[in-house]
């Protein structure tokens, strides 16, 4: 299949595209504004689907929002009747139809000529009128608010926000290059969904925190959907020269320790290196649970409950991704059998807290 993206560098077309071309779903002609007309008469007359995503939100005049939207799919139309074809076209709207801005008015007039099309035609032809759209390789000062909230995040320039009441009503890019994909195998109208209710000010609040954690050891809950799609979103502005960061290590003659994740109500996450002939550990936690990984070298987990003289082994290599659990009250250790530095990772069920530690020496 032949599938015709217009808007094809916009920010819904390159995500949409990147997707087809991911998938089976079929080779993409892609259409843009510095493309000839003649260059979207030629594609087409070779499409069987047309998703129409081109438009403009962002003039420099009023007159671009009827050009870039309106005029724009008048020609699409005439093109396709001109060469007595009827390809299904998907469109791509805005809830801002009948707001009475221009850019509602030209939305709604490219609406009025796709239903004609329809009528005279039995085309299918599917309208999304869809709210904010945000994700990745959005442009801030352009696309959505939420681009720009973390544009200027990311980069320590300030929010300005005039009303932090506000509410908008959001949808997630990836969400809807789904909803797309859809419409184009069921060949029916799908309901946009899922959509988010959120204050500027909130929205502000949750991407500010996003940067105060960035490059740290913590990372921020993403259990709640919306959450997880603006981190997601906020990481796509991070600039090149923040995409890495080092790690405090802890170093001495037994080999090294490195903490490397903190999960606020999931524990952490730790790289431990011992060198060759090194026994680290001989203690015990009350509450702490830790899962081990020997992901290079070889050796041994002793432990034993305390108060028992039965001791386990678990003989560990690199060569075998196996996970060692070490249960609470289970005094252990961990020795490299090997000529080279053992390296393990190590889950804990709690962040380490120097007042607290729940850490008991005794020998394994």
């Amino acid at each position: 299949m032949k599938i015709l993206v217009t808007g094809s560098n916009g920010f819904l077309g390159k995500n949409l595209i990147a997707r087809i071309n991911a998938t089976d779903a079929g080779s993409v002609l892609s259409f843009d504004i510095a493309d000839s007309i003649e260059v979207l008469e030629e594609y087409i007359k070779k499409a069987d689907f047309i998703f129409h995503l081109a438009g403009v939100n962002r003039p420099q005049e009023k007159s671009e929002f009827y050009t870039g939207n309106s005029s724009i799919t008048e020609t699409v139309i005439k093109i396709i009747e001109a060469n007595n074809l009827k390809i299904p076209i998907v469109f791509s709207s805005s809830t801002q139809v009948g707001n009475g801005s221009d850019y509602g008015k030209s939305k709604e007039m490219a609406e009025k000529a796709l239903l004609a099309y329809q009528e005279r035609t039995g085309a299918e032809v599917y309208i999304y009128r869809f709210p904010g759209i945000f994700g990745k390789w959005s442009r801030p000062n352009y696309n959505t608010v939420v681009a720009t909230f973390c544009y200027n995040t990311a980069r320590g320039i300030p929010i300005e926000i005039r009303d932090p009441d506000y509410e908008l009503t959001l949808v997630y890019v990836d969400d809807v290059v789904d909803l797309l994909l859809r419409t184009l195998s069921e060949r029916r109208l799908q309901i946009v969904t899922p959509t988010y209710e959120i204050t500027l000010g909130a929205l502000a609040d949750i991407i500010r925190t996003f940067s105060s954690k960035f490059g740290s050891l913590e990372i921020e809950d993403l259990s709640l959907p919306l959450n997880k799609k603006l981190y997601a979103t906020y990481l796509s502005f991070i600039p090149e020269s923040k995409m890495s960061y080092p790690l405090l290590t802890h170093a001495d003659n037994r080999g090294s320790f490195t903490e490397f994740l903190h999960l606020p109500g999931y524990g952490q996450v730790s790289v431990n290196i011992s060198k060759p002939g090194i026994t680290k550990g001989e203690h015990r936690h009350d509450t702490k649970h830790e899962k081990f990984l020997v992901v290079s070298g070889k050796g041994v987990i002793r432990q034993r409950m305390t108060g028992s003289p039965e001791i386990i082994e678990h003989y560990v290599s690199g060569d075998k991704m196996e996970v060692i659990d070490i249960l609470p009250g289970y005094t252990h250790n961990i020795s490299n059998l090997g000529d080279t530095d053992m390296i393990t990772i190590i889950w804990a069920s709690e962040i380490f807290d120097e007042s607290r530690p729940d850490t008991f020496f005794e020998k394994v």
